[in-house]
């Protein structure tokens, strides 16, 4: 198995979904896990010198009331226990994986004060392919608290693991000591592990989009010159430049494209596709900069600086990777928009002079047209994604923590963004390949040649179910053609 290294200011999106996916194991340089303990032990003396957060005190709108020193190790299990709280649908490994392996990478960055034990046990874990119970409801973006008290509790051996199989080897359960319980709960490591996921399940939909897209404009015989360089740097934004240089080269185009086409112009769909489709690009990189940076920081509160003190603050609250998530989903729905629109051109005879619906039987068939239906469908679930969940709010903790950021349930909405959009993209490349097929010749492109050696071609009427499902297990491969 290949090998990730967790040394608290390293870890790249794509390494951390690898070992979500189970495709690598984490390695811990001991230089690391020196540090996490030599701030264990500046924690102890910190700790015993005055007023630790969650550690002397209680926690929330208990954070003025002592903790008897007698009652240390009491109020530390106690702290896992109350939290472990949460509810709903168990999480899937995948995600629970990514939680594990983002905590582990933070509590590297050595400003928990946690016990060194517990990060050798994550690492183990990930190793091991074992994973605990990590229920769905519990977070709202100012620290992951229920799902990391579960994870704790696993930990320290109150909780199972779960397996792939029941003969599995598992970690050794953890001693708990003073201050490891909020040590460990101060992160928002599921919401990142989820945003992390579906940052690199977006970026393979977003990339397969510059392919389906040239197919379109390919089958519509669309204009060349919305996609020049020149027009690019006028307007001098990295990602519609990339759009329109990736539309270039899928298509061959020349360095200076000239029209060619049936219209002066084309429709939004095909027009707008560098500009629509390249903010959504760059919405995806911007998500991308700051889960790497969160998951290479120490974030918990309170926290172990540098410089030796102890600093209580807010740098949990998790608004960056919020906003970011909506960003992503809003601009997603915009070139999810334009998709069904180039699907709905694809079937209009005055714009593609072939058959409306790109039908072959006879004049009454239905052709292509309910994936028009099924495409909205999933374009209508997209938009509802799309409403953004930072603008929520709540009041906890006796009025204390008022306000969040629901990071979680940003990255539960770009999930399933990412699903719907997956469905309206598969949608546009069936009815692609199809109209190229119906054309006069068909292209000669890497991306044709991958799409129609997958997709049926049978035209007559039938249900297309098992084309859109083709189509969407597709999209990977193109997106890297």
């Amino acid at each position: 198995m290949d090998r990730v290294v967790l040394d608290g200011n390293g870890l790249g999106l794509t390494g951390l979904v690898r070992l979500a996916d189970a495709v690598a194991g984490p390695v811990v340089p001991p230089e690391a896990l020196e540090r996490v303990r030599r701030a264990h032990e500046s924690a102890d003396r910190l700790a015993a010198q005055g007023r630790w957060y969650g550690r002397g005190t209680g926690v929330g709108a208990h954070r003025s009331v002592t903790v008897d020193p007698s009652d240390a190790a009491g109020h530390t299990l106690r702290l896992l226990r109350s939290h472990a709280g949460g509810a709903g649908p168990l999480l899937p490994a995948r995600q629970t994986r990514a939680l594990m392996a983002v905590r582990a990478n933070q509590l590297l960055a050595a400003g928990s004060g946690i016990h060194p034990s517990f990060v050798t046990a994550l690492t183990d874990a990930l190793r091991l392919g074992a994973h605990p119970a990590v229920n769905e409801y519990g977070g709202v973006g100012t620290g992951d608290l229920t799902a990391l008290a579960q994870t704790g509790l696993t930990l320290i051996g109150e909780r199972p693991w779960l397996t792939a199989s029941p003969d599995s080897e598992l970690p050794a359960p953890v001693t708990l000591h003073p201050g490891d319980s909020l040590a460990l709960l101060s992160s928002n490591a599921l919401a990142l592990g989820r945003a992390a996921l579906v940052c690199h399940d977006l970026d393979v939909l977003l990339r397969a989009t510059h392919a389906v897209a040239a197919l379109s404009l390919a089958a519509v015989s669309g204009s060349p010159e919305a996609y020049a360089p020149e027009v690019h740097a006028l307007r001098p934004y990295p990602g519609p430049a990339r759009a329109a240089a990736e539309i270039r080269r899928l298509l061959a185009m020349p360095d200076r494209p000239v029209t060619t086409g049936r219209r002066i112009q084309d429709p939004y769909g095909f027009r707008a596709f560098p500009q629509v489709h390249g903010a959504a690009l760059e919405a995806a990189d911007a998500l991308r900069r700051i889960i790497e940076t969160e998951i290479n920081c120490a974030t918990e509160n309170p926290v172990l600086a540098p410089d030796g003190n102890l600093y209580h603050h807010g740098g949990f609250f998790a608004a960056p990777l919020a906003l970011a998530l909506d960003g992503l989903d809003l601009a997603l729905l915009q070139t999810a928009q334009l998709s069904a629109a180039r699907l709905q051109a694809l079937t209009r005879a005055d714009l593609t002079g072939l058959p409306a619906f790109l039908t072959a039987g006879p004049e009454s068939s239905s052709g292509t047209m309910i994936l028009e239906y099924t495409a909205n469908s999933a374009l209508a679930e997209l938009r509802s994604s799309a409403t953004p969940a930072s603008a929520g709010h709540t009041v906890l903790s006796h009025g204390l923590e008022e306000a969040a950021s629901f990071a979680g349930q940003a990255a539960k909405q770009a999930e399933r963004a990412a699903e719907a959009y997956a469905v309206v993209l598969a949608c546009e490349l069936v009815v692609a390949v199809r109209a190229l097929r119906l054309g006069p010749v068909e292209p000669a492109v890497p991306a044709f040649t991958v799409a129609a050696a997958a997709l049926p071609r049978d035209m007559e009427d039938r249900a297309l179910t098992a084309d859109v499902t083709a189509a969407t297990a597709l999209l990977p491969l193109l997106a890297d053609v």
